[in-house]
């Protein structure tokens, strides 16, 4: 089901969030990780992504879309009323 889906995804994007957020102050001493869709999508990938969507995607495949969609909501007007991980949960759910 595809909101089962999105749910899954969505607590995987939040969980990146919460260890990227480590990393970035540990590892990159707090300086903004320019990279950091490729980061969220190893760390999706890593996790059980494949296994949520019932498809495998390649990092740099997930990692392009993730940017997209960054983009997107950025840019949205208005503003979706989701965080962007539920925002990027439920393309990811009905897009990919």
């Amino acid at each position: 089901m595809e909101s089962d889906r999105s749910t899954a995804v969505a607590t995987l994007l939040r969980e990146a969030e919460g260890a990227h957020a480590l990393y970035e102050a540990d590892a990159l001493n707090g300086v903004y990780d320019q990279d950091w869709p490729r980061w969220y999508a190893t760390y999706a990938a890593e996790h059980g992504l494949a296994e949520v969507l019932g498809q495998d995607l390649t990092i740099d495949e997930l990692t392009a879309f993730l940017a997209a969609s960054y983009a997107d909501f950025s840019l949205a007007d208005p503003k979706p009323a989701e965080p962007w991980a539920e925002y990027t949960a439920t393309r990811i759910a009905s897009e990919l």
